[in-house]
């Protein structure tokens, strides 16, 4: 059957299509998890660190106030092509309007601040720093919150559970269980102190009270936790219990308890020292069956004001209490120990965020120095711009894109290579894993990466399993957790199972207990079950089932995999291994001369070249009004005529040539969102990374063994796959300590013949024809006998 597409969606080249399942969700926009987070960054991650570092007081605390009211990102110096072409950053410039408060006057001094430049996202979801493009990989880390492991001891041949609680920011707390029912805890990876002292520390001072928190979940009368915990406990009350964390982590100093008390209060329950971040106090509520609100970001003890929010102390809502308990619990035999690679554990800091971390702490440098300044200078005299020095936020910036092992060159070897990058997911990077400390069970395919994440397409050698690629239809949430669309599956008045139009987004976690049917499930045309039994996946379990005991339905069956798999015809008929390659191989097609799109597709070849941002798009519905190989103009039906500009034989960042071609003609209606312009690799907007060429398989005296194959010398006469790469060479003439180099034409030495291709001023024209070894460029270097005195040097 025909496709009846829309014109705007539908590539221009009709298509047949064969496809024995039809299209309930159409794919979302490819790159716009890059899109989404930086945004999301500039309306809200931006301000939130404001907030954080508002007001900035000076050293006594009596004298000044600094506090950031508002920001706002101006209009940029450069446009994209003049940053490009004069190798600049395409950057915005960053205001703040700062407010001073002079406390003993109460005079208020108002300024708008520059903070310096910038670096804007394009529209492709790309940097350009530099002149060169970048993309800033997303990273797949562990995710704030408690965590439960199971380990044998040797010797009584028990199973004792640990417990771990990471915050997004500030100390770790680990949590042991001994053979001998003695639970430990250690702060920050000191030394191990009894649990009962950290909570005395926290405020319950006795025994009975301790006692009494835990009495539902300490029943075992052979293992009685919480009394062994008592016995081995020195302290007896809380400001002994104070003193003893103190002495844990500040070895050496005198301990006294207002010292004890302040560092027990700034190490836990001051916001700017501890932060769970919004996700680590989800995963917390979600684990430990608190409903406390997102807000409350410390850990939260019901004796302790939370400080970061003025918070009333809280009545059984005690973080470490529950998740004590939980550790007794899971000692009992009561639960399981958690699956630290499930996804419900990982997630995702896209780009907003990864900036939002690196902006913070070129703020805080800045703070330091703001403070600094606030006791040198005369408070009467004091304003903002004089106080705040930029250099440190700046500098931090710049540092991150850069440097950092996230903030990469881009690749752009063909349109799918650029889309394929800026789907990535990593877990190396900073507060990531390291290619030599991760073991088989995180680079391994889990369960739960269904839909979420591709488990074919990563690379080969030390990084395979630690860089991934995001599924075709897979997102992220606000908390960062990849979520798949699923249809919902619904029972009729009579009880039987039919699948609904509604789609539902579910995370790993979501999904864990949920009963889901495959895609290729047939169904008639009310959205009931054909089959009596279809194939179902619940948690790790593959098997078959009747439908009535199904509650979602796969979206399609590409879901599973990434965009460079999708794009594999017949999939399902490929060995992993070799899909692997296959997935790989494809962004390293480099464009040919005349790309020709695929005979046989799998349909998603017109969204990958859309939304890969290389070809052209019309902005809204309109007539073509001239057309060019450098510029079309289209009329449209609103507004001015618009022209959209082409690139012509542009070196990409692998030397590949990007050429724009249009693809209409004058007096063409467009419509929003068509392809108006064909890049590199694509033909009427379908991705089109080979040739179609007859292949046949015949032994040919032993010329063809395993993958070699024989080729017609038609290809190489037609240049069916040739290329063509743009080089860029650069010769620079510096002064040396024996004077000047020169760009010459008269080279010592070298023969008249090997200067043909060289202009008078010794530099290659425009239109020779050049091969290997051939001189572009003629430079003379001086080669003195005697140095020359800084007179002659001068006089030069």
């Amino acid at each position: 059957m025909s496709v009846t597409l829309d014109r705007a969606t539908a590539p221009v080249r009709p298509r047949r299509d064969f496809a024995s399942l039809p299209e309930v969700l159409p794919l979302p926009d490819l790159i716009q998890t890059q899109l989404d987070s930086f945004k999301w960054f500039c309306d809200e991650g931006l301000g939130e660190l404001f907030k954080e570092i508002s007001p900035i007081q000076d050293f006594t605390g009596k004298n000044l106030d600094l506090k950031f009211i508002s920001s706002e990102f101006r209009e940029p110096k450069y446009s994209e092509e003049e940053c490009r072409t004069k190798d600049i950053t395409y950057a915005k410039p960053l205001w703040a309007r700062v407010e001073l408060v002079n406390k003993e006057t109460g005079e208020v001094a108002e300024q708008d601040v520059f903070l310096g430049d910038f670096p804007w996202m394009t529209d492709k979801g790309t940097f350009v720093i530099n002149g060169a493009e970048r993309v800033v990989v997303s990273q797949l880390v562990r995710s704030p919150g408690v965590y439960f492991t199971a380990v044998d001891d040797p010797t009584t041949g028990r199973r004792l559970f640990y417990g771990k609680l990471i915050p997004n920011r500030g100390a770790w707390l680990e949590f042991e269980t001994s053979n001998k029912d003695v639970l430990s805890v250690k702060v920050d990876r000191k030394r191990k102190l009894p649990v009962t002292t950290l909570l005395r520390a926290f405020g319950y001072g006795s025994n009975e009270e301790i006692k009494d928190l835990f009495k539902n979940v300490d029943t075992d009368p052979e293992h009685v936790y919480i009394q062994s915990t008592l016995d081995r406990d020195t302290s007896a009350s809380t400001n002994d219990g104070l003193v003893e964390v103190y002495k844990r982590l500040r070895p050496g100093d005198p301990p006294t308890i207002d010292n004890a008390r302040n560092l027990v209060q700034s190490l836990f329950f001051n916001f700017r020292r501890y932060d769970l971040a919004k996700v680590g106090r989800y995963k917390l509520n979600r684990k430990l069956g608190l409903d406390l609100d997102m807000s409350h970001r410390t850990l939260t003890t019901k004796y302790v004001q939370c400080a970061s929010h003025g918070q009333p102390p809280l009545e059984n809502h005690d973080d470490i209490v529950r998740i004590v308990a939980r550790i007794v619990e899971l000692n009992n035999g009561k639960g399981n120990a958690d699956d630290i690679d499930h996804l419900g554990n990982r997630r995702v800091r896209a780009v907003g965020e990864l900036i939002q971390q690196q902006f913070r702490v070129g703020l805080l440098r800045m703070e330091r120095v703001v403070r600094e300044r606030m006791s040198i200078v005369e408070p009467e005299k004091a304003t903002p711009k004089e106080l705040i020095n930029i250099r440190p936020v700046v500098a931090a910036i710049k540092e991150f894109f850069g440097g950092s092992q996230l903030s990469q060159f881009m690749q752009q070897t063909n349109p799918l290579d650029e889309l394929t990058h800026k789907r990535r997911l990593s877990a190396l990077g900073p507060g990531g894993l390291s290619r030599e400390r991760a073991g088989f069970d995180v680079r391994d395919v889990h369960y739960s990466h269904y839909g979420r994440i591709c488990p074919i397409e990563t690379p080969e050698g030390p990084n395979i399993g630690l860089i991934g690629s995001l599924a075709t239809y897979a997102r992220v949430n606000p908390y960062g957790f990849i979520e798949s669309p699923f249809r919902r599956i619904e029972k009729d008045k009579n009880g039987k199972a039919r699948v609904s139009d509604e789609i539902v987004y579910l995370t790993a976690d979501e999904q864990e207990l949920a009963t889901v049917v495959q895609a290729n499930a047939r169904l008639d045309d009310k959205g009931y079950f054909i089959d009596e039994r279809v194939q179902v996946h619940r948690g790790d379990e593959y098997h078959e089932a009747a439908p009535n005991n199904a509650d979602y339905m796969d979206v399609s069956p590409k879901q599973i995999v990434s965009v460079s798999a999708a794009l594999i015809p017949f999939l399902e008929h490929d060995d992993a291994n070799r899909a692997l390659m296959g997935s790989n191989m494809q962004r390293q097609a480099v464009p040919v001369i005349r790309p020709e799109a695929p005979i046989i597709g799998t349909g998603i070849e017109y969204r990958a070249a859309k939304d890969s941002g290389q070809v052209v798009l019309a902005e809204a519905d309109g007539t073509v009004r001239s057309v060019s190989a450098a510029e079309i103009w289209v009329e449209h039906d609103k507004g001015e005529p618009k022209r959209y500009r082409l690139q012509k034989f542009v070196r990409t960042n692998q030397g590949t040539c990007f050429n724009q071609r249009p693809t209409v003609s004058v007096g063409d209606r467009v419509l929003a969102g068509q392809v108006i312009a064909d890049s590199y690799s694509t033909d009427d907007g379908e991705l089109a990374l080979g040739q179609n060429i007859l292949v046949a398989f015949m032994p040919w005296e032993g010329g063809n063994y395993e993958d070699a194959i024989i080729l017609s010398e038609r290809l190489v006469q037609d240049d069916r796959f040739t290329s063509i790469h743009v080089e860029k060479y650069e010769c620079e003439a510096r002064d040396t300590k024996l004077g000047p180099e020169e760009i010459t034409r008269d080279i010592p030495n070298v023969g008249e013949e090997a200067l043909a291709d060289l202009d008078e001023n010794g530099i290659v024209y425009i239109g020779a024809e050049v091969g290997p070894q051939h001189i572009l460029v003629g430079k003379i270097t001086p080669k003195g006998e005697t140095e020359l005195t800084a007179e002659e040097r001068l006089l030069r």
